[in-house]
């Protein structure tokens, strides 16, 4: 054995190495630094060895132990640096999540240890650890130390720009990317991410201390930053599209640090680009810049007839408006480009908005006489687009050169009736399901793989409990609940008290994880009258989970009766019939909550309903009894909707949300026979308008609970629409939607009225979820579109709803081919707004889509309250298309009855 002198003292290699590890075994990582430079290269490979196996120890402590697990892991990530020979084994070792620390101060110490390696190992280790995004953002003290002691490149990627921007303070700012020379490398990478980083996209207002693009452009103007480069990095962005947020800073940047003369000649083609297919704000930006140019005369006129086109091509009236003005004026100036821009122009005719067909005609006949004669007739032709609106207006521009509107018969044009989709078989192999049950430990699943996998469980457990117990457990070692109940260094520490948790009560439950006494009372628990219906729906699923936990594995349970076999949630009678047999030839009794949940999911409306019922009741079973008395009931459960009256922000009924009362239908004969956990659906709640704490959750499990009774389902979902209707903060709550139109059951007002909060919710995806839903119904013929009207008319006139959501949920629902559903709908919408002493803002939108549907579909009659508007002076849109709407509603036109398409 080698020997070395330390300190006047004589010690042994082991003896080092086994100083080093009662260090890292007793987490003082502040020591290691100093203990590793009394180690020889045999003896940090030694060490190596014995941290690697202390590193997998720790992995297997359980949480009670997590205090002392971060001390040594961070005494472990120091040493670790210090023993590796190699740099990728190095910056593997630093770059490991269980050893990452949020201790600078570790950064630091792991610095210490490699200041003796060479400069070109260093800068490779840097390197390494700079290219996995999450691991540079946490370590970048450290990867920054590396590259400057080592002298390397900068190592420009996502992680480490976004590390370098965190450690950057607002109040110095432009102080610190002044005097920093990584600045010009890193602000280049961060304008060519995917993501825009969050501090320059929320970087405060123009001219603050925080404002990443005042301060970028402040470093142009010193010379820090290239303004040629920066230019072409923001442009290139900008180019590549993305999200709003994602654009904002190189925009926003753009626009202070904007191009020359030269600059903005040379990228017309991109300038086009942007305004066919950016998103508005840069669309606009761009077309601002193309305009100067046209204006200009440097714009060549096929530049300018196809950003003309592009233009015209998208929705956003503003941008459509401004074109139009700005060709107006380019003809007036340039009468030769006419030829060549107003056949673009015309494309417009046929553009759903009725004022941009009207500004359209106008710059055409403003410069028709300088095309020649036939440009003329092909503009003639074009304006066969037009609506009817406009069919004088086009007579006088065209005369007989005007060409013929073509009549065809309406047809209503609706979605296909949707084809059920059948769940896949359960019964796959162990493993298959042990993946299943993996993947939605990873991500959440929906509803039917959240089925398909307790069923799985359920009929693995009760064949062979004891490998299903022993897979679960390995594929589950680090799972939370495997820790015998010891959390916080609190022993006994129940982790299911506050709920069964989705499938890991389940899991829990099978390798013995869970007390007998929790399973018996979570399957006992019953819903207080006190609880909102989604407390009651959050509870029933509970109970459901509970227990399976409670009687999985233990002989009773073959199979869930309650697994649905169709995407909505439905069960086919028959299925359920031969599931009830399999129960009766096994002489089982099936679980009181299971069968509760079969029944309630099982089809009545199933054309095998009856005979499901005869086969049912042949099986003399109590539960087969119980299955054809449920199939033969017309209307088992049903639920009153009533509204308190709207009063001052102060009185607590101001938000719709507050006032929506639901009172379920009492249904004695229902208690009877179902668990005490499913009462609630019959009359065991109180109706109350108390905020319900769980208004902005609509998990699509809640929506499978009840897919034969669509009336009932839509009652308990009302809050939650309501919420994100006069709410800003609500969001995708309208996923229910689409499987409530095509589940079953009646359709009465409580279907009516989440229809039509769907159509005003504040977010655009909820919005269209609701005009599919709407419209599936519609093609069902389940949809009852006047209701739906009068309900959007009182949501709009106690200003509930806005207008402006309406009228996009309704355009787009006619843009389908639905004119004549969506006419029959705003028909009932329209009249009390009206009529009203003040119109509301918004109101001449919605008649423009109303004039639109009624000239396509050729609907007649009259509106309430509509003259008085039509024969108004003045010419606002409310004036001009209520006048549109009654002209259109007097001529009329054949229509066939509505079809399906």
């Amino acid at each position: 054995m080698t020997t070395k002198v330390i300190s006047g003292t004589v010690e042994g290699d082991d003896e080092g190495v086994d100083a080093l590890m009662k260090a890292v075994r007793a987490g003082r990582a502040g020591e290691v630094p100093a203990l590793l430079e009394r180690l020889e290269a045999a003896d940090r490979a030694e060490a190596l060895t014995r941290l690697k196996a202390l590193r997998a120890e720790v992995r297997s402590w359980d949480w009670s132990r997590w205090q002392e697990a971060t001390r040594v892991r961070r005494a472990l990530y120091v040493a670790g640096a210090g023993c590796h020979t190699g740099a990728a084994a190095a910056a593997s070792w630093l770059g490991g999540r269980d050893l990452l620390s949020w201790r600078t101060e570790d950064g630091a110490l792991a610095l210490r240890v490699l200041t003796d390696r060479t400069p070109v190992w260093r800068a490779d280790v840097a390197h390494r650890l700079a290219a996995k995004p999450s691991v540079a953002e946490e370590s970048y003290p450290l990867i920054r130390a590396l590259v400057e002691s080592s002298g390397a490149t900068v190592p420009a990627t996502d992680g480490y720009v976004l590390g370098w921007m965190r450690k950057i303070t607002d109040d110095r700012l432009l102080t610190t990317l002044r005097n920093d020379p990584q600045t010009p490398v890193l602000v280049a990478h961060a304008l060519a991410m995917r993501e825009t980083p969050d501090q320059l996209t929320w970087s405060g207002t123009e001219g603050s201390a925080a404002h990443w693009p005042s301060a970028l452009s402040k470093l142009t103007e010193e010379g820090v930053l290239d303004r040629a480069e920066l230019v072409d990095l923001c442009v290139s962005r900008l180019l590549r599209g993305g999200r709003s947020r994602d654009l904002r800073f190189p925009l926003a940047l753009l626009q202070l640090v904007p191009p020359n003369a030269d600059e903005r000649r040379d990228r017309i083609a991109d300038w086009i680009g942007m305004t066919a297919d950016a998103t508005s704000t840069v669309a606009g930006y761009a077309q601002k810049i193309l305009s100067g140019l046209a204006l200009e005369g440097a714009l060549p006129g096929g530049a300018f007839a196809e950003m003309t086109a592009g233009v015209l091509f998208r929705t956003e009236k503003k941008l459509l408006r401004a074109q139009l003005t700005l060709v107006n004026k380019v003809l007036t100036k340039n009468p030769a480009l006419a030829g060549e821009v107003l056949p673009v122009v015309a494309d417009a005719f046929g553009h759903d908005d009725s004022e941009v067909q009207e500004r359209a005609l106008q710059v055409v006949a403003r410069h028709l006489k300088a095309v020649d004669e036939a440009t003329r007739r092909e503009l003639g032709q074009a304006a066969s687009l037009l609506g009817p609106a406009h069919r004088s207006a086009a007579e006088t521009v065209f005369g007989s050169g005007l060409g013929e509107p073509e009549h065809l018969l309406y047809e209503e044009i609706l979605p296909p009736v949707p084809e059920p989709q059948i769940l896949r078989d359960t019964e796959g192999s162990l493993e298959e399901l042990v993946e299943d049950l993996l993947v939605q430990q990873r991500r959440a699943g929906d509803a039917m793989e959240f089925e398909v996998a307790l069923d799985g469980l359920v009929r693995h457990a009760h064949k062979d409990k004891e490998r299903v117990a022993s897979r679960v457990k390995e594929a589950f070692a680090d799972a939370y609940w495997q820790d015998s109940g010891a959390f916080l260094g609190h022993t006994g520490y129940d982790y299911f008290r506050h709920g069964a948790r989705g499938l890991d009560a389940v899991l829990a439950a099978l390798v013995g994880k869970v007390k007998r006494e929790r399973t018996r009372a979570g399957r006992n628990q019953t819903v207080p009258m006190t609880s909102c219906v989604h407390g009651a729906m959050e509870v029933t699923q509970d109970i459901r989970v509970w227990e399976v936990a409670h009687l999985i594995g233990g002989g009773t349970l073959p199979l869930l009766l309650s697994t649905p076999t169709r995407h909505t949630g439905g069960i086919d009678p028959l299925e359920l019939v031969r599931r009830l047999r399999e129960y009766a030839d096994a002489g089982l009794e099936p679980a009181p909550m299971d069968l509760g949940h079969a029944l309630l999911r099982v089809r009545r409306q199933d054309a095998a309903a009856v005979q499901a019922a005869d086969e049912a009741e042949a099986l003399g079973s109590k539960a087969g009894a119980r299955l054809a008395e449920w199939l033969r009931s017309e209307n088992p459960l049903g639920a009153t909707v009533r509204f308190h009256p709207r009063g001052e922000k102060e009185s607590g009924r101001w938000w719709l949300v507050d006032r929506i009362l639901v009172e379920m239908a009492k249904r004695s004969e229902f208690r009877d026979e179902f668990p005490k956990g499913l009462h609630w659906l019959a009359g065991g709640l109180l109706p109350n308008a108390r905020r319900c704490y769980h208004w902005e959750q609509v998990p699509e499990r809640w929506a499978t609970l009840l897919p034969a009774d669509r009336e009932l389902l839509a009652a308990c979902l009302l809050s939650s629409m309501a919420s994100a209707v006069d709410g800003d903060s609500a969001r995708d709550v309208t996923g229910p939607l689409t499987l409530l139109a095509e589940g079953e059951g009646q359709v009465g007002r409580a279907v009516a009225l989440v229809l039509a909060f769907g159509l005003g919710c504040r977010d655009a995806d909820d919005r269209l979820r609701a005009v599919d839903a709407l419209l599936v119904l519609a093609s069902r013929g389940d949809l009852d579109a006047r209701q739906v009207g009068r309900d959007l008319a009182w949501l709009l006139a106690e200003r509930s709803m806005k207008p402006n959501r309406l009228a996009d949920a309704a355009r787009t629902a006619a843009a389908t081919g639905a004119y004549g559903t969506v006419w029959t709908i705003l028909s009932e919408a329209l009249p009390p707004l009206l009529e009203a002493e003040q119109p509301m803002r918004g109101l001449g939108e919605l008649l423009a889509i109303a004039a639109d549907c009624v000239e396509r579909c050729g609907a007649t009659g009259q509106l309430a309250g509509l003259e008085r508007h039509a024969a108004a002076r003045g010419s606002s849109q409310l004036v001009t298309q209520a006048r549109r709407l009654r002209n259109a509603l007097r001529q009329g036109s054949d229509q066939s009855a509505t079809e399906t398409s």
